[in-house]
């Protein structure tokens, strides 16, 4: 046993320490507050607006009123609407309104990651696709949005162990929106799915934030790998219409994929990738990089044009 004084030495440091991680653990849970009360009050305001988008409509087109009344107006918060809404698009005579309703607000309300992930959602494409003019309008009728959402909830369902479920979920998502999602892909927030029809992500996909995907598009497997077979997509990523992702690629953050490439292998971040098989603009020893900080939220689909090819059509 050693001397006492040894031990009074020793107390202090220990003392310290514990002081030390009590102030970093009250540190960490009061940024933890403020960054949800943050986020409370953003999807506050946004959901005022929606409501404001909603009468205004209503208004202008009153054979809407009822409509935007049943799905909008009548709610008192964001959960609440997405809910009853898609819960009325995903419903069949088999698998009623009322449970999908219960089944989507239990799930949005239980989890307030996914709320957040709907506004950034709603945000991303209100800013970025010009055809949108109002956030009440994506809300309603853009389905990429729609199916998004729907697969957050499937996603959710699948980790829990409700396998069953995820999968009627996915197969609704699949028949109403015609994007098939599968429910285990992990997708981050800030997603634009633009025109959305006919886009495929496998089961091991993986999708960072602020990434904008068009029609068309196919993250899937080579059809003979087992396990993680699917691409993996960096924050920020652009991947054009009718482009095929497919193996256990990685396309790295910043990165854009042409419209109708087929990409076999690696893109490195900020890279550019095009053509059938896809090539790097720039060559592979020296890949162009891309001048904005990210293409998925500027959209530019054109800028490495002039380093394509010397006669452009």
């Amino acid at each position: 046993m050693p001397p006492a004084g040894e031990l009074r030495d020793q107390s202090p440091s220990k003392n310290n320490n514990n002081n030390q991680s009590s102030d970093t653990q009250s540190a960490e849970a009061a940024a933890a507050a403020i960054s949800a009360a943050a986020a409370d009050a953003e999807a506050a305001g946004l959901w005022t607006q929606i409501k404001a988008e909603a009468r205004r409509d209503a208004e202008a087109e009153p054979a809407l009123a009822s409509y935007l009344y049943s799905t909008i107006l009548s709610h008192s918060s964001l959960e609440r609407s997405i809910s009853f809404h898609l819960g009325n698009k995903l419903c069949s005579s088999t698998l009623l309104s009322t449970l999908l309703y219960d089944l989507f607000l239990n799930t949005f309300t239980s989890d307030p990651s996914l709320r957040n992930a709907t506004v950034a959602d709603l945000r991303a494409a209100r800013v970025r696709d010009p055809a949108c003019i109002s956030f009440s309008h994506c809300l309603l009728n853009y389905k990429g949005f729609l199916a998004i959402q729907a697969h957050r909830v499937s996603h959710k369902l699948w980790t829990q162990t409700r396998k069953p479920l995820a999968l009627a979920l996915h197969s609704r998502i699949s028949d109403v929106f015609a994007v098939d999602i599968h429910p285990a892909a992990k997708i981050g927030k800030g997603i634009l799915l633009d025109h959305a029809t006919g886009v495929v992500i496998g089961e091991t996909a993986v999708i960072g934030n602020n990434v904008s995907i068009l029609h068309h598009v196919t993250l899937g497997g080579t059809g003979k790998a087992c396990g993680d077979r699917h691409p993996k997509i960096g924050d920020g990523c652009l991947i054009g219409a009718g482009a095929t992702i497919l193996g256990n690629v990685k396309i790295g953050a910043g990165a854009k994929v042409g419209a109708g490439s087929v990409v076999l292998i690696d893109v490195p971040p900020r890279g550019t990738a095009v053509g059938n098989p896809a090539r790097l603009v720039g060559g592979k020893e020296k890949p162009t990089s891309l001048d904005e900080e990210c293409p998925g939220e500027s959209m530019d689909h054109t800028s490495f044009i002039s380093e394509w090819s010397d006669y452009i059509i």
